[in-house]
């Protein structure tokens, strides 16, 4: 078998989508590998919380992997969030208990019905391997429901310290687990759609627990998103990777750290 080519440089564009579902402007950072012929097999990253690109040390990260062989082509789209992303993000059409959320319809709707079909006009390539949405906290949990939903689309779903608390009762008025908004979302869908995940959490995510179990919520609200997802059918280590970062926290710079097991999961070099 033909060895893939390593590709050592990404070239960084920086573009601006005029959103109709979301009634603005979206700026989106577009990294490609440099050098492409356009017969490879070119993969997709679209990562939600694209204004922590820095931070994450994505080109960095890209440029490392596949300079190494640890991952296959990636074309990586960062989508900046706006002032409005505590609205944009969530559950599609189910908002808290405290209405946030209220416009992740009008993003999902941006991301299928926009994004997607500007990207494979601008990228001057075909996509044809694996599509990935990815992002963390409530990012992580956006990412997560979008593929959910539109498996059609996405092949993986990737979330970091994911907002897998999002829920339609608040602790003070009788809340429940069975108050989780993602989870009953797996719960009520019929189908089992064709997608891997990867989730991870920090053991220092948060210190709260609800229930007084000594695991903190981030893990707890992960390891039962899990659970329905094995009670969808999904295997473990087939369908499922989960990662749980000894002294991990809520932040970017932990993030980072994770990134790199992340990419070489969903895309793994084909070379040989």
């Amino acid at each position: 078998m033909k060895a893939t080519m390593l590709f050592t440089e990404f070239i960084k564009s920086q573009l601006v989508l005029k959103s109709v579902h979301l009634n603005r402007e979206v700026e989106l950072e577009v990294l490609l590998p440099a050098g492409l012929l356009g017969n490879e097999l070119l993969n997709l990253l679209i990562l939600n919380d694209g204004q922590e690109v820095v931070g994450l040390k994505l080109q960095h990260t890209l440029t490392t992997l596949n300079a190494k062989g640890k991952t296959g082509l990636i074309a990586a789209v960062a989508v900046k969030a706006s002032e409005e992303r505590i609205q944009e993000y969530g559950v599609a059409g189910v908002p808290d208990y405290l209405g946030r959320g209220s416009m992740a319809t009008a993003y999902s709707d941006f991301i299928i019905k926009e994004l997607i079909p500007y990207l494979e006009k601008v990228i001057p390539y075909k996509i044809n391997g694996t599509r990935a949405f990815a992002g963390f906290s409530l990012g992580g949990l956006s990412a997560f429901d979008i593929a959910w939903n539109n498996p059609h689309i996405f092949d993986v779903a990737g979330v970091m310290s994911g907002a897998f608390w999002w829920r339609k009762k608040d602790l003070k008025d009788g809340y429940t687990d069975a108050d989780r908004i993602l989870h009953n979302s797996i719960k009520s869908t019929q189908r089992k759609p064709n997608l891997k995940f990867w989730l991870m959490t920090g053991t220092e995510d948060e210190k709260a627990d609800r229930n007084k179990n000594y695991i903190i919520d981030s893990i707890d609200d992960t390891i039962d998103v899990i659970k329905e997802l094995l009670k969808k059918g999904y295997k473990r280590p087939e369908d499922i990777c989960y990662y749980e970062m000894v002294g991990g926290q809520h932040n970017v710079a932990t993030w980072a750290k994770a990134l790199p097991s992340f990419l070489m999961w969903a895309f793994p070099s084909k070379l040989s």
